[in-house]
């Protein structure tokens, strides 16, 4: 499935931030995705059934834009991936993960704003999508997603209980803003669970 041409130096970089981001946990068993582009109209991306805390090189494959029966064999999200390429050209690597803090905050805000010093300085704040309804979201996800990073000038979305996409111009930067947005997330988190558990325990004190 690789194909004889590809870098393999880039090929190994691309198991290796797959792995580290795996053990990060922010991709899951069979869930997540990641991808390489290798020119203008080919990238690589892992297959549907790949495990990506494996090194196997069966677990990643070339497509290019124009869909054929290859694409049956890559990951589901394949698609978004070649609609940002086509449409982003800054985009030189893709990937959606899922990030656990990142997505527990999703759930009950409209906006991340990192309270962290290096979250704030990096992100300030950026708004978090609402898919709406979850049945039709793969229909529609390719072009709204490309809409959002494209209207507000950034290059990755918050996706309410769906995920994180993200895109940059090399794997290892990809990686680390990942890293930060997440640890921003966790703290926010936290902070909020603490607050929440302080309060609670002060009505406690103040009942009794």
């Amino acid at each position: 499935m690789i194909h004889k041409n590809i870098n393999s130096e880039l090929l190994q970089e691309l198991i290796n931030i797959s792995l580290t981001m795996f053990r990060k946990n922010f991709f899951d068993i069979f869930h997540g995705a990641i991808s390489m582009k290798i020119d203008d109209s080919k990238f690589m991306i892992n297959t549907k059934d790949a495990v990506l805390n494996s090194p196997a090189l069966e677990n990643y494959m070339v497509l290019t834009h124009k869909r054929n029966y290859s694409w049956q064999e890559a990951s589901d999200d394949a698609f978004i991936h070649s609609f940002i390429y086509k449409e982003i050209s800054e985009a030189k690597c893709i990937a959606y993960t899922f990030p656990n803090f990142t997505m527990a905050h999703s759930l009950n805000n409209n906006k991340f704003i990192p309270k962290d010093y290096f979250g704030y300085k990096k992100f300030k704040e950026a708004n978090i999508y609402n898919p709406g309804d979850y049945d039709s979201w793969y229909e529609r996800a390719d072009v709204e997603i490309c809409n959002f990073l494209r209207q507000n000038k950034v290059n990755f979305i918050i996706i309410r209980g769906y995920g994180l996409y993200i895109y940059e111009r090399d794997l290892p930067q990809l990686a680390k803003t990942i890293s930060m947005i997440e640890n921003s997330a966790k703290i926010l988190v936290l902070s909020d669970t603490f607050k929440n558990t302080h309060n609670f325990n002060i009505l406690n004190n103040v009942d009794s």
